[in-house]
């Protein structure tokens, strides 16, 4: 196995990163539509999934899972976050571009969780981005990319459209993805509220929700802030002169929220099963009180358990206004 300190873009947690942050864009590309080079690799990462990333993503979604803390029902080893490594695959692309030149809006997210990612598991990151297209005069660019344990197994892959270089207060503002099927959110008064999703579950069930406010100082280490990297999420004159009140949240981390809630729900066959695909609708700021659910449309027989189907939201409590709007699913065991 290759030694992760040998690896050109190291985890957080090796403290010899921050020694050369100085040079760390030397000789990277301007993160310009006009720049991109379809498809171009960015290049193989490893991370290693220690007790300070654990808890570094516990702190920043305030999730103090005992799976994460303590052991898990994964033969009872302590396990990542379900979604601990999308911010990795996403970050990819500072392995060619200057990452503090980067001005943003990620757009849509989608992931596929095949297993846990292990204490102190070596994990590989792999990328490419595949499509550049322009639309209403903004440049997007579709990444894919994987995150790979130990033997080769799969523990997530990563699907997302970002726009590359944007205002963000504007894009944001008047929203910047419509999902093609769309999600509107409203539920049924009469609709049953779940704690589980169990083999009882049938349409129109509601997930009970899950309220949370992420803080300046979450999204900042969300957005790594640890690396000395400035951007919308992380530091408030960035996010000003990209036409933005305060920093606002990170779409991956809203999509962590989401992600945590999936888990709580439908259990540990989420990190062996689970997809969720999401389209970042407008700007959360930081502080801002939100609640995350879903209702399950669909309910499928499959050996040894049910394929379900939902529709997933993250809502701004003080307008109501749907801020992330997408589908996940899972299969979970009949009894």
């Amino acid at each position: 196995m290759t030694d992760p300190s040998e690896s050109p873009w190291r985890d957080l947690t090796d403290p010899r990163r921050a020694l050369k942050t100085a040079d760390l864009e030397a000789g990277l590309k301007e993160p310009e539509f006009e720049n991109l080079d379809i498809p171009e690799k960015l290049g193989t990462a490893q991370v290693v999934v220690d007790d300070h990333k654990i808890k570094r993503f516990a702190f920043t979604h305030d999730d103090y899972s005992p799976w994460h803390l303590h052991e898990s029902p994964f033969d009872g080893r302590r396990i990542g976050h379900a979604a601990l490594l999308g911010n990795d695959l996403v970050q990819l692309f500072t392995l060619v571009y200057a990452a503090s030149k980067v001005v943003g809006y990620h757009t849509e997210e989608q992931m596929w969780f095949d297993g846990p990612a292990l204490l102190d598991e070596i994990v590989t990151l792999t990328g490419t981005y595949t499509e550049a297209y322009e639309r209403r005069g903004e440049g997007y660019v579709v990444m894919e990319a994987q995150a790979t344990g130990e033997g080769g197994r799969s523990i997530v892959r990563h699907r997302g459209v970002e726009i590359l270089k944007t205002t963000p207060g504007a894009i944001g503002g008047r929203g910047s993805a419509t999902p093609s099927r769309r999600v509107t959110g409203e539920v049924d008064d009469n609709a049953r509220v779940i704690e589980t999703v169990d083999a009882d579950v049938r349409i129109g069930d509601v997930l009970a929700p899950l309220r949370k406010t992420i803080t300046a100082e979450q999204a900042a280490v969300f957005s790594r802030i640890g690396e000395y990297v400035r951007n919308i999420h992380n530091d408030i004159d960035v996010a000003r002169a990209g036409g933005l009140r305060v920093p606002i949240v990170q779409g991956q981390q809203q999509f962590g929220v989401l992600a945590q809630l999936l888990t709580l729900r439908c259990g540990p066959t989420f990190l062996t099963s689970g997809w969720m695909r999401v389209k970042f609708l407008a700007p959360l700021d930081v502080f801002e009180q939100f609640t995350s659910t879903g209702v399950v449309t669909a309910v499928t027989p499959v050996d040894g358990g049910h394929h379900v189907d939902l529709e997933i939201w993250v809502r701004r409590d003080s307008d109501d206004r749907l801020m992330t709007a997408g589908w996940a699913s899972a299969t979970v065991p009949a009894s």
